[in-house]
């Protein structure tokens, strides 16, 4: 009889797209033999997926790392770190027993192997070239009702502040039908929503056919069996009018829009190596709105840019009064060793930066309450994700939030008193707004009859 191995812990750090990684290290350590926990009382060695994408991010890990080592844990460093700064963290940690890179985290149950041997293994390539498929194991860390699909890993652009190239190497496209297979084998596990993230949604396929293939990925998509397909990072350069017209016209795929603008001034854009960007943005907001009249805008900006004048700036602040976005997320300038930015002149001292930010998102917020209050009156799905059972509140997101990054639907039973479970979506009438969140009750089926007999009674005289 053989024995069981070990239980191993994971701390999962970063983006969603770490998170993926995660889940696939998780499913080939499970599939190994292993048992796996989140939590870290529960295993002598705990893997640590980590970010260093921006320096917060950096600390944060760094954090995790030294707390775990104050415990007594041996350490397997994996993601972005470990791709970044690699044997200095085995140097400096000698908790650290591994590093692994983000194009090797397929190789984790080895490594665990060979750390086990009392080998210290550095699993890290120079040039990340994997990208997962739907053949390799998966033990999800989301609710059931929601998952996220990794369409491509790396990017091809060069933009002066990021460092995501440095860590995950150039755009490698998973092929159209491993992609959907994948989704088939989630909507089969109960997914209400399937949310595609790469870096570079909309670049999707290039490096694979020779073109992007967005628009064709979510028409193929259209015939898998779940209700909300979203899409992250969609870059302005990729919104060709055929991809606008796969967002119009496949019914599951929410016409919900995460443009990472980062600036809207030229000079603060060439600054940022992004100077295609102010050809295309102002059009393409209006094309967008045009082609897509619930379309939900989401976008993030950079101040304290190298650069960035009191001027620039107060061309952010005018574009962003302009352009009214459902959903704004504001960074502050962090300057990224091995970026061209970081040795740029003219720095901006952090507490104008900071002060900056906090300017942008006070304009932002009577915005966002504004678009959010166009909803109260509407009957809108809700996707429910908790519930209180003392109060039979529940909470959910309609289309237009994102998970864990936009507001939430607070929801009441109602008149009738119906409640609905984590994991189904129901119908739900809005009542109220307020700057981030929305508020309603479920809507019975007598409701949802008389509703419509009242839209139809007019036309039909």
């Amino acid at each position: 009889m053989s024995t069981p191995r070990k239980t191993v812990a994971f701390t999962h750090l970063g983006c969603e797209k770490n998170r993926v990684d995660t889940e696939h290290m998780l499913g080939l350590l499970a599939e190994a033999g292993y048992g796996v926990s989140a939590d870290e009382s529960d295993a002598s060695v705990v893997v640590v997926n980590t970010c260093s994408f921006i320096q917060d991010a950096r600390e944060e890990s760094v954090r995790t790392l030294v707390e775990l080592a104050a415990q007594g844990k041996e350490l397997i460093i994996a993601g972005c770190l470990a791709q970044h700064f690699q044997e200095e963290l085995l140097e400096s940690l000698p908790e650290a027993r591994a590093i692994v890179g983000t194009g090797d985290y397929q190789h984790i149950v080895s490594v665990l192997e060979r750390v086990e041997a009392g080998e210290r293994v550095n699993q890290v390539s120079a040039t990340p070239t994997f990208v997962g498929d739907e053949h390799l194991p998966r033990y999800r860390t989301t609710s059931e009702a929601v998952a996220y699909l990794k369409v491509a890993e790396g990017c091809d652009y060069r933009c002066a502040f990021c460092i995501i190239p440095r860590l995950r190497g150039d755009q490698r496209s998973r092929p159209i039908e491993s992609i959907v297979a994948e989704a088939r084998q989630l909507a089969a596990q109960g997914v209400q929503e399937l949310v595609l993230i790469s870096q570079i949604t909309t670049n999707y396929g290039l490096d694979l056919y020779g073109e992007p293939r967005l628009a064709d990925l979510l028409r193929a998509l259209g015939a898998v069996e779940i209700p909300w397909i979203r899409v992250h990072y969609a870059y302005p350069t990729g919104l060709t009018p055929e991809v606008l017209a796969a967002y119009r016209e496949v019914p599951n795929v929410l016409p919900y829009l995460d443009l990472p603008l980062q600036h809207s001034h030229p000079e603060v854009l060439r600054a940022m190596n992004r100077p295609w960007q102010t050809q295309v943005t102002g059009g393409l907001l209006r094309r967008i709105r045009d082609a897509l009249p619930e379309a939900v805008l989401r976008t993030t900006f950079i101040v304290g840019f190298p650069g960035e004048t009191e001027e620039h700036f107060q061309h952010l602040l005018d574009f962003v009064a302009e352009q009214q976005f459902d959903h704004v997320g504001v960074f502050t300038f962090s300057p990224e060793d091995g970026t061209p930015a970081a040795d740029l002149p003219n720095p901006v001292p952090a507490a104008v930066a900071e002060e900056r930010k906090h300017r942008l998102m006070a304009l932002q917020q009577p915005i966002a309450a504004a678009r959010n209050s166009l909803w109260v009156g509407r009957i809108v799905d809700v996707l429910i994700e908790q519930e209180n059972p003392s109060t039979g509140e529940m909470l959910g997101r309609c289309s237009r939030y994102a998970p864990e990054v936009d507001g939430e639907v607070r929801v009441h039973p109602g008149a009738a008193g119906l409640c609905a479970s984590p994991g189904t979506m129901v119908p739900v009438r809005i009542t109220a707004a307020d700057t981030y969140d929305l508020i309603g009750e479920v809507v019975g089926a007598a409701a949802m009859v008389e509703e419509a007999l009242a839209a139809v009674g007019p036309a039909l005289g």
